[in-house]
């Protein structure tokens, strides 16, 4: 099974940047979704934005036009650039890698949007 690792999460202001990173423990080959997720406190964990490997991607409404979902295959690892970042933005970040097969879930990473 494919390990996954996030990284990129941090503190940032209301406006600023980040950009998430999901390294795979190997090259996924086939057919697969790569998504973000994301969830703050008390809150259920949301679908933020997901890749498959025909490198179709699709997002949330809330972030539409703020966040960019790609991929480098040579590094087995899916991006999420975020843009224009707004307090509501907080919280845990976790990629999944979901196949036919299986699905894999990252540790998560922090991101706080506060001034």
């Amino acid at each position: 099974q494919v390990q996954l690792v996030e990284s990129g999460g941090g503190l940032v202001q209301p406006g600023g940047s980040l950009r998430l990173s999901c390294a795979a423990s190997a090259r996924v080959v086939g057919i697969y979704t790569m998504g973000w997720y994301r969830q703050a406190p008390g809150k259920q964990r949301e679908l933020v934005a997901t890749i498959t490997s025909g490198g179709t991607t699709d997002y949330t409404d809330s972030v539409k036009g703020r966040f960019t979902i790609s991929r480098d295959n040579a590094k087995n690892t899916v991006y999420l650039q975020m843009n224009s970042l707004k307090p509501e933005d907080t919280a845990v970040y976790y990629c999944k890698l979901s196949t036919s097969r299986f699905a894999s879930w990252g540790q998560g990473t922090q991101v706080t949007v506060s001034s």
